[in-house]
C-alpha cells in the first residue's frame, strides 16, 4: 500500500525530547539539516520509510470537539503543506507539543526527526508526506577496519539501528478536509499509547481493509471468548466456526452480514448473539462496521495468522483441524477416566 521507490528526502529537522515527568527538557535545533550525501539520504529513507511497506492501516486525525484545527499535529502539518518555508518552525512546535504529552514515567527520551518527503506512494498515488519519527533505543556497534599489519577493532556506543524504528508516522498531503491520510508505527507497549492517542490523536479510517479486519477480529473474539457464556460448545466446534469464517472471507468478494451469519453460524440463537456482540463492539469503541462491504484480501491474509486451528491436548498431542468437523468425534473413556478424540481419515501421508 505504501512504497517509496520514487521518494526523495527534501528537508530534515532534528530535536531532542526529554521526559517531562523526570524533569528532563527538550533541545531544539536552530535550523534544518541539508542532506547532500546520497548514501546518507538513502540510509535515512531506509530507516524512516521501509517499515511502512508492511503497513496497511490508514488513519485520520481527529479531535474530540470535532474541530480538526484543534488537533495540534494536524494543525502544524497543514501549515507545512500550505507553506514549505514554515517547515522548521513548525517542526519545533511539534517537538514542544510532544514534550508536553510525554508525561508517562516510562517514556524514554530520544531524538525527534521531522522530515519532508516528496513522491511517496500510498494507494497507488504519489503525494508529498511529512514524517515524524522518534528514536528511543540505542545500541552499541563494533567496527572493523584495515590496518597496516592486519585489522583494527573499535566500537561506537549510543548508536541507532536503522532497521529498528521505535515510533513514527507519515502524514500524506491527501484528504485534508477529512484529516489527511496517516500511517503509524509504534511498539504498542502501554506507554507507547501516548504516541498515537495523545500526541497524534488518530482514528482508523473506515475502509474495506479495516472493515474486513474489524469483522474478522470481532467474530474471532465472539467465538473464542463469548460463546462459552451462552452455549455449551467444544473447542473443536469453535475451531470449525473459525475455519468456516476464514473460508467465507477467502472465497467471497464482498461481505454480507445475513449471508455470513447463515452460512457460517447457521444457528438462530448463535446468529442473534453474534449480532448483539458486534453491536456492543461498535458502541464501545465508536467504530461502526457496515453490514456489507468489499472484502480486502490483504486484511484476510493478515487476520489469518491470528486464527488458530489447533486442539492442544494436555502436553502430549496437537490436532490441527482444517476441514470437515464431522470427521472428529469426542468421547469419554470410563475405564481410564479420560477424554478422547476419534479421528477418521482415508489416507496417511
Amino acid at each position: 500500500m505504501i512504497s517509496f521507490f520514487e521518494a526523495s528526502l527534501a528537508e530534515l529537522s532534528i530535536h531532542r525530547i526529554g521526559n517531562k515527568s523526570e524533569d528532563e527538557f527538550y533541545v531544539l535545533s536552530e535550523k534544518s539539516i541539508a542532506i547532500r550525501d546520497i548514501t546518507l539520504s538513502n540510509l535515512l529513507q531506509q530507516y524512516f520509510l521501509s517499515p511502512y511497506e508492511k503497513v496497511n492501516e490508514v488513519y485520520r486525525f481527529i479531535h474530540p470537539n470535532g474541530d480538526l484545527n484543534l488537533n495540534e499535529a494536524y494543525h502544524f502539518a497543514a501549515e507545512i503543506f500550505e507553506n514549505g518555508e514554515t517547515f522548521h518552525e513548525n517542526s519545533k512546535q511539534l517537538a514542544k507539543y510532544l514534550y508536553d504529552v510525554s508525561g508517562h514515567p516510562k517514556i524514554k527520551s530520544g531524538e525527534l526527526y521531522v522530515a519532508y518527503f516528496e513522491n511517496v506512494q500510498i494507494e497507488g498515488e504519489l503525494h508529498d508526506a511529512i514524517g515524524i519519527f522518534k528514536s528511543e533505543t540505542k545500541e552499541s556497534y563494533l567496527k572493523v577496519f584495515p590496518e597496516q599489519d592486519g585489522f583494527g577493532l573499535t566500537y561506537e556506543q549510543e548508536a541507532i539501528n536503522i532497521n529498528k524504528l521505535d515510533k513514527g508516522c507519515l502524514i500524506f498531503n491527501a484528504d485534508k478536509e477529512e484529516g489527511f491520510k496517516v500511517a503509524v508505527i509504534d511498539q504498542r507497549s502501554a506507554e507507547a499509547v501516548y504516541w498515537k492517542d495523545e500526541f497524534l490523536k488518530l482514528k482508523i479510517r473506515n475502509d474495506s481493509f479495516n472493515q474486513t479486519a474489524g469483522v474478522l477480529g470481532v467474530y474471532k473474539n465472539f467465538v473464542t471468548e463469548k460463546l462459552d457464556e451462552e452455549f455449551d460448545i467444544s473447542k473443536a466446534d469453535k475451531i470449525d466456526l473459525l475455519n468456516k469464517s476464514m473460508k467465507y472471507f477467502k472465497e467471497k468478494e464482498s461481505f454480507d452480514l445475513e449471508e455470513f451469519s447463515n452460512e457460517v453460524i447457521g444457528n438462530a440463537e448463535g446468529i442473534e448473539a453474534f449480532k448483539n456482540y458486534k453491536k456492543s463492539f461498535e458502541d464501545e469503541f465508536d467504530q461502526p462496521i457496515p453490514d456489507s462491504f468489499d472484502i480486502s484480501g490483504a486484511a484476510v491474509k493478515k487476520q489469518a495468522r491470528a486464527y488458530k486451528s489447533v486442539l492442544k491436548l494436555d502436553k502430549n498431542f496437537h490436532i490441527y483441524i482444517h476441514g470437515d468437523k464431522e470427521l472428529i468425534e469426542k468421547g469419554f473413556d470410563d475405564d481410564k477416566s479420560m477424554n478422547y478424540y476419534k479421528v477418521f481419515f482415508r489416507e496417511e501421508e
